[in-house]
């Protein structure tokens, strides 16, 4: 092989991606980037209201608020990523379209696939990144907020103390008021009045500390005196301690696990037809990317006088259909009304032939055949 034949084999594989494609690729990136910010701050702000509404109650503490707010944003990328780069593709495309850019590409011999070179050249890796997300990131989110909540339950009581106030425990029947707390939740000086045997008690003690102990959450006193008995009466117990225990409450909080915090790998090995729904949802994610973005290009392809948004009002008729079919496959799989191979693939196949259906409509059966096989028309 001579020195020139080498220099054009060279330039042909750089060249497999061209300045269209990275043009494409670029624009589809920043779109997708865009439009998925929007989606999920709206989503997002719609459930911290919620979080800052029971942070505001007192039902979880102000410290894991932002750790929420995090986690919760993992699961709306993965749960809106695949409506992003619909909307994305139909708003690049369309936009070319309009400002006759397809024109020019068509008249340099450009065709469909061309357009689909360039569109997944950046949606195989967005389906990498939707397949990860759906099958690992958000299954751990979904389990980081189970156990951030679980252990903020825990620790609820604990929070609601404050030096120099009363607080309450068991409908009143038992009070207690600290006069400091210094390094570990420790407090000094406690007064506690217990109610809870049936005959008043009064303990004060130099030192005090909330722990979770074996039934339940205990006020663990040390160094103090435990005065018993009843007002108007003369026998009274009095009795000086080293370590004294009260229970406060009678609390045990289990860590609920939910199907949605899963892991991956133990779905794909169970039998039940819950589990095998839930992998099939998660796997509907990166499918969707794919599929989604297949039927977006000939779905873009819009009159000049359309506007960039000419489309997008049957793209979210789709989408809405899409979004149904899927819940409805959901329930059919767990009420065995279709069977577990079927699941969500005849969704997925119903877009496979819309899009095809638009293709033949828009570019025409000979046409089409030009461009996969690379033929001049007769």
């Amino acid at each position: 092989m001579s020195i020139e034949s080498k220099k054009k084999v060279k330039v042909r594989c750089y060249r497999f991606i061209s300045v269209l494609d990275k043009m494409i690729a670029f624009d589809l990136l920043k779109t997708v980037t865009a439009v998925l910010s929007v989606l999920v701050i709206i989503i997002v702000s719609r459930k911290f209201i919620k979080v800052l509404a029971q942070a505001i109650e007192g039902n979880i503490s102000n410290e894991i608020i932002l750790s929420l707010l995090g986690l919760k944003i993992v699961i709306a990328v993965g749960a809106f990523l695949p409506a992003a780069i619909f909307m994305s593709i139909l708003m690049v495309l369309g936009r070319m379209y309009r400002d006759q850019e397809m024109s020019a590409v068509a008249s340099a011999g450009g065709g469909v696939f061309v357009i689909y070179r360039a569109v997944f050249l950046l949606i195989i890796p967005l389906s990498i990144i939707a397949a990860a997300l759906s099958l690992q990131a958000v299954p751990w989110a979904e389990t980081k907020i189970i156990e951030l909540m679980h252990e903020d339950q825990k620790q609820a009581d604990i929070k609601g103390i404050a030096a120099g106030r009363f607080s309450e425990y068991s409908q009143g029947e038992l009070v207690f008021y600290t006069e400091d707390i210094v390094e570990n939740q420790r407090m000094k000086n406690v007064f506690v009045h217990n109610r809870m045997s049936g005959r008043a008690s009064i303990v004060n003690a130099d030192y005090g500390k909330i722990e979770h102990l074996p039934g339940g959450l205990y006020l663990v006193l040390e160094q103090g005196e435990r005065i018993q008995g009843q007002a108007g009466e003369k026998d009274f117990i009095i009795e000086e301690f080293e370590q004294y225990a009260v229970r406060l409450e009678k609390k045990e909080t289990q860590l609920k696990e939910e199907r949605e915090g899963m892991p991956s790998a133990l779905l794909w090995s169970s039998d039940k037809l819950l589990d095998i729904a839930e992998i099939q949802t998660r796997l509907s994610i990166p499918l969707a990317v794919i599929f989604l973005s297949f039927l977006a290009v000939p779905l873009a392809k819009i009159s000049p006088r359309g506007g960039v948004y000419g489309s997008l009002i049957v793209a979210f008729a789709i989408y809405f259909v899409y979004g149904n079919l899927k819940r409805v496959s959901h329930s059919w799989v767990v009420n065995e009304v279709i069977p577990v191979s079927a699941g969500y693939y005849g969704v997925y196949f119903l877009l496979m032939l819309l899009a095809g259906a638009l293709l033949l409509r828009l570019y025409g059966v000979k046409w089409i055949l030009m461009q996969f096989k690379g033929r001049e028309v007769a």
